[in-house]
């Protein structure tokens, strides 16, 4: 990694772009510390004492590195636009029209887009009014009309904002933009969890490397596995020339989905969280089952990951139209019929595939956590340094350094073909 980062700086275009996406992650986090107005500042140090005691708003207080307890510009992160793009992505699903937006290619996918934007701010208003009656209850604002509408437009703008940064770093810097900020802001409580680690006992002190070392190690290994398939070109007529054969083969990787299905569970775990702002009376339920180490919160996170596992493989890889295009291209799968016979041995083996790395990804999940939990770990390193964080911080540092490679690899080739 380290000797792909030098080698990356050494290409100007590279160097720039790594530049633009450190000048946008670094406004983002001082954003995270620009309180909103009208707020206390006194009791908003009380607010803080109390997330980071593992209350029910430990995991949205993570995803918005630590913007929440500050109650700051940026305190929604960017969760509500991965409930948006959740929400718009189950409804391609069941709804004609979106179904037909997704198939005209480029132009269908941006009045998608359009759209999550819109849902997006709608989540981010209600979710910013429930956070404002929370606040006054907790005496953080002194609570009136033109008190709340500032409030709620201003975290509102906040998460716009944002989704506008995620944006421009993913079309103009390298990587995926809200991934990077759901890592930055992973990599922000990082200091906290060493330091509770530190203060622990020695067995904590001791166990906590073997588990991140062992986390790390596992994340890379179902990251990168594949399974490739063969395939075979026929010798056909382009124009006037006859291309030559050829073999080659289709990888398959065994976690497709990368580490989207772990950010969208924990965007549907943060829902009870956001119900508890407007019903008081909840919190003890939510605070008691959707807490980092509660068992029922790990049992239903484990089952979220391996459904989006699967949801989020059948979005990016259809069968079908990959076996459309081999046979297009002349091409076919040794031993299998070009045409719905392929298709259905894709499907076969990416059902295969799936389940393994489904279930192989919300086990790396829920297992460092329930560790943590039972092993007498602290709050602060059970929010910081769990499976999830861990998981989320590993995976998106695989796909930026993948991305940046296959940057440098068409660089490479460039400057070989203009010689």
């Amino acid at each position: 990694m380290a000797t792909t980062i030098l080698r990356a700086l050494t290409v100007p275009e590279i160097r720039k772009k790594l530049a633009f996406t450190a000048l946008l992650l670094a406004l983002y986090r001082v954003g995270s510390h620009i309180p909103v107005p009208g707020i206390d500042i006194k009791a908003v140090d009380q607010i803080q004492q109390q997330f980071g005691s593992g209350g029910i708003l430990n995991l949205l207080n993570t995803f918005s590195g630590g913007g929440l307890s500050r109650i700051a510009l940026f305190a929604l992160g960017i969760m509500p636009y991965i409930t948006a793009s959740i929400i718009l992505q189950l409804l391609t699903v069941v709804v004609p029209t979106l179904e037909r937006l997704q198939k005209e290619g480029e132009s269908g996918y941006a009045k998608i887009n359009q759209y999550t934007r819109y849902l997006t701010v709608a989540l981010a208003a209600a979710q910013s009014t429930g956070y404002a009656f929370l606040f006054a209850r907790q005496g953080a604002l002194d609570f009136n009309t033109g008190r709340l509408t500032i409030i709620v437009v201003t975290l509102t703008a906040g998460t716009t904002l944002l989704m506008w940064i995620g944006e421009l770093i993913t079309k103009r810097g390298i990587g995926n933009g809200m991934s990077l900020l759901i890592f930055a802001s992973i990599l922000t409580g990082l200091p906290i969890g060493i330091q509770a680690v530190m203060n622990g006992s020695p067995i904590e002190k001791l166990m906590f490397p073997l588990l991140a070392i062992g986390v790390v190690v596992a994340v890379v290994f179902i990251q990168e596995g594949q399974r490739r398939i063969p395939i075979q070109y026929a010798r056909r007529m382009v124009g006037r020339k006859m291309t030559a054969g050829g073999s080659t083969y289709m990888p398959l990787r065994v976690n497709m989905a990368g580490v989207i299905p772990i950010i969208f569970a924990a965007a549907i775990l943060a829902f009870p969280p956001t119900v508890a702002t407007y019903f008081p009376g909840t919190s003890a339920f939510i605070n008691a089952h959707f807490s980092y180490t509660s068992t029922p919160y790990m049992v239903v996170q484990a089952l979220l990951i391996i459904v989006f596992t699967y949801f989020y493989t059948a979005v990016q890889f259809n069968p079908v139209d990959q076996a459309d295009n081999l046979r297009r291209q002349g091409g076919y799968i040794p031993g299998i019929r070009p045409g719905a016979p392929t298709a259905q041995y894709l499907d076969r083996v990416l059902a295969r595939l799936t389940l393994p790395g489904a279930i192989y990804l919300a086990i790396i999940a829920t297992l460092p956590t329930a560790f943590i939990a039972y092993g007498g770990f602290s709050q602060a390193a059970a929010g910081a340094l769990g499976g999830t964080s861990v998981l989320i911080a590993v995976g998106v540092a695989l796909d930026t350094m993948r991305q940046m490679e296959s940057q440098m690899m068409a660089r490479h080739y460039e400057g070989f073909l203009r010689q």
